[in-house]
């Protein structure tokens, strides 16, 4: 036993060991250096910038950044270039942030909202800046935000119900060898004797392979999901991962492609039309300043759509780049006249955040007829109103307007550039979406059959999150919002998490506070699919978090399950696989306690009856051994289609029930193999006590070793349904083994004798019987609880 539980031990920590030293290579990948100002000489100090890795930034440090870095600490900007942040990771929104130096922000803004403070775990999008490190390590926002995760998690159901289980059976066992050795110390008068053969019923009591079938399911389970791009964590994730019925998740890059696509292209009444695309795709064609992913969308979208705009015919003249103040790009660019070639034709093409871009316009066209009017306040609200609508639908929109220049003979650039940007002709919108990936609707819908509700959680808004489950098939009918959240009380907080569905714009706490309700109070298994430093509160607390490769680092270390794709349906094979160790597990779990309590509480009535040993303890332990040797095929054992269907939980009243029911049967039929051996035999006296034994020794071995056909299956064994090879091989092995010891001189040395032919023929019309009795009481349970395993 001392072996099996070692070799249980060493496999569960060779597999947990080997998939967290994975995920901490994955996390050296996001370590980077950092450009900081050091000053260097003893005597003439000079300012030098030096690159140090970022865990050996402090506050105090003046750090300079570009595209890219990540920020090691909490900034105080101080000097800032067109500076674009992504937030992301703590706030849960796709869409960047700009920040700037320049600004002074009163106390009632937003932590998050304040444009003068870069924040940990965030990154540079584009520009560029210099900032004061005012916190790091502990102190930074994100860290005191995180304070309370990453500790100890209590014990789930399945651990809470094999603890209980385990304390019955030690309770059994101190009673039920207490009795057999007073019994047989009574009759022997040996108490080393007595207390040996105590001892090994107590051994035959304990489920010894219960750590072994255990590990070696989840391991396994471990093994088929790293087939497909998984790295799991921790093992007891897979078992959960089968009894999880909700899944929550963060919509942005898990349902979506997490890229922008170019939908419409609208003049100012909604119609699509072709010349808003047009000096869109130019001024994105032109643009050198970087480009950003809506530029790219409509490059995309005009390149795969066969339009023809002849960008060769224009030349750039001149760019005014985008900046967060203007929030809009303009293009100057000349082409020749159709009608004289020696003339041209100078426009101004502007593109960006619609307010900036009507902004600066004065007149509107109506592209149909090529007329331009002016553009009044009306019009304004028009446009206002229906980009409103749009917006509502979860799309985002820019703004497109036109400018002719006058007709010079070398073009100049003007100094103020809000003098060119101004008169413009407004001439439509551009709007773009962040498609769902073609695999979610599928991968969701896949879910739903197996009982498992997804629940999108996300920081970004309630429109645009709306639009993405309509797509993916979410039902919106009930959507709630973070701030809606914060203004109810707590059991009507309760109710809406339980019946809500898309819940948006929730900050990292506000996550974490609906996964603790629908595990309190709806007393749901909740899994949490997230990528981001925003999701680790939730990731911690869920019985599964489950991340990917791409995550934040605080994201991936608290992450059960890693994903090395962002493809839902590499959880509905985990899913699978947790649902197939669950059952097989409770198959060992009911199988092993009913067969060791039948057959103890067997031994205690032979022992009363019989007033000697119906097994010597040596002939006890080996037939406790060859039975749980059998059993190490039960991880590789299939599960009906039906029971993979639906989440599998530990009942509580469920194993108490089903030894009830079941235990008893185990002992009848033990029974009436004593009473056989005792009348037809007349083994009733201690010169027939080596028969005895032996017939006892093979009945025994046999019962607990076909149980498990009759425990696996709600259907008739052997005729509806079969056990796998790895299991039936198993049993005619150890049978086997069994009935042919007393033949060998094992069977000797074992003080067994050769059985007549007549006992074989006797256990056969048994197990028959144990068969039948067993599948009748097997309905009637199933008639009366609903349900077997």
């Amino acid at each position: 036993m001392l072996v099996l539980v070692l070799i249980s031990v060493c496999l569960r920590f060779y597999q947990e060991y080997g998939s967290s030293k994975a995920a901490m290579e994955l996390s050296e990948f996001v370590r980077c250096p950092v450009k900081v100002q050091r000053c260097a000489g003893r005597v003439v100090q000079t300012e030098l910038v030096v690159q140090i890795d970022q865990r050996d930034i402090v506050p105090g440090d003046i750090i300079i950044f570009e595209p890219g870095d990540l920020f090691p600490g909490d900034v105080r900007l101080l000097s800032s270039k067109h500076l674009v942040v992504s937030q992301a990771s703590l706030t849960g929104e796709s869409w960047t942030t700009e920040k700037t130096a320049d600004i002074r922000e009163n106390q009632s803004t937003p932590l998050l909202d304040l444009r003068n403070i870069c924040f940990m775990g965030t990154n540079v999008v584009s520009g560029s800046g210099s900032g004061l490190v005012v916190s790091t390590g502990s102190k930074t926002y994100m860290s005191t935000m995180f304070s309370n995760i990453g500790k100890k998690k209590p014990p789930n159901e399945f651990e809470d119900g094999v603890r209980r289980i385990s304390y019955v059976l030690v309770a059994v066992m101190l009673v039920v060898v207490t009795i057999i050795v007073i019994t047989d110390y009574s009759t022997s008068r040996d108490l080393s004797e007595s207390i040996l053969f105590g001892v090994s019923v107590a051994s035959a009591l304990t489920p010894q392979m219960l750590p072994l079938i255990v590990n070696t399911s989840l391991a396994k389970g471990a093994l088929a999901m790293a087939r497909d791009r998984c790295i799991i964590k921790s093992l007891s994730a897979i078992r959960n991962m089968g009894s999880m019925d909700i899944l929550c998740i963060d919509k942005t890059g898990t349902l979506t492609m997490n890229r922008a696509i170019m939908v419409n292209y609208l003049d100012s009444w909604g119609l699509d039309k072709e010349k808003v695309l047009q000096f869109a795709f130019l001024n994105s064609y032109f643009k050198t300043d970087q480009k950003y992913p809506l530029d790219d969308a409509i490059l995309a979208h005009v390149y795969t759509n066969g339009f023809r705009f002849q960008p060769s015919k224009w030349k750039k003249l001149d760019e005014i780049p985008f900046d967060f103040i203007r929030r809009r790009v303009s293009i100057i660019m000349e082409r020749e006249e159709d009608t004289d070639p020696h003339s041209f034709v100078r426009v101004m093409v502007t593109k960006g955040a619609l307010e900036e871009v009507m902004k600066v316009c004065s007149f509107m066209e109506n592209v149909d007829s090529g007329t331009i009017s002016p553009f009044s306040p009306e019009q304004y609200q028009r446009i206002i109103n229906m980009t409103e609508e749009i917006s509502n639908e979860g799309l985002r929109v820019i703004g497109v307007a036109t400018k002719k220049l006058e007709k010079q003979i070398r073009y100049e650039r003007k100094d103020n550039d809000d003098t060119s940007e101004s008169d413009m002709v407004f001439l439509g919108l551009i709007t773009f979406f962040d498609p769902p990936k073609d695999s979610a609707k599928q991968a969701l819908w896949r879910l739903a059959e197996k009982g498992v509700k997804a629940k999108v959680l996300t920081g970004d808004s309630l429109s645009l999150s709306i639009r993405v489950c309509k797509e993916v098939g979410i039902r919106t009918t009930h959507v709630v919002t973070g701030p809606e959240l914060e203004l109810l009380d707590q059991d009507a907080f309760h109710e809406t998490v339980k019946t809500a569905t898309v819940l948006a714009r929730l900050t990292p706490t506000q996550k974490l506070r609906v996964v603790q309700s629908l595990q309190t109070i709806g007393n749901h298994i909740v899994g949490f699919l997230g990528d981001g430093v925003n999701d680790s509160l939730a990731l911690d607390a869920a019985h599964v978090g489950i991340s990917v490769d791409s995550g934040a680092s605080v994201a991936k270390d608290f992450a059960d399950i890693i994903l090395l794709e962002k493809d839902l349906n590499v959880l509905i094979a985990g899913v699978e696989h947790g649902r197939l160790t669950f059952g097989n597990t409770m198959k060992y779990i009911k199988m092993s306690v009913i067969a060791n309590l039948g057959s103890v509480l067997s031994i205690l009535i032979a022992t009363l009856v019989l007033k000697y040993e119906p097994l010597t303890a040596r002939q006890l332990l080996t037939q406790n051994f060859l039975y749980s040797v059998g059993q190490i095929a039960i991880p590789w054992d299939k599960m009906e289609d039906d029971y993979v269907k639906v989440p599998q939980r530990w009942s509580k009243k469920g194993l108490p029930m089903f030894i009830l029911w079941n235990g008893p049967v185990c002992t009848l039929f033990d029974v009436t193999t004593l009473l056989f051996l005792w009348f037809y035999y007349k083994a009733d006296s201690l010169e027939d006590l080596v028969f005895f034994h032996t017939a006892w020794f093979i009945e025994g071995l046999l019962m607990q070793t076909l149980i498990i056909h009759l425990i696996r299956t709600e259907k008739i064994p052997f005729i509806q349904e079969f056990a796998s090879w790895p299991v039936l091989c198993s049993t005619v092995l150890v049978s086997a083994i069994g009935i042919a010891i007393p033949f060998t001189p094992i069977g000797a040395v074992m003080g067994f004798i050769k059985l007549p032919l007549s006992y074989f023929g006797f256990l056969v019309v048994l197990f028959i019987g144990y068969f039948v009795v067993g599948q009748v009481v097997k309905r009637l349970y199933i008639f009366v609880y609903k349900t077997w395993l």
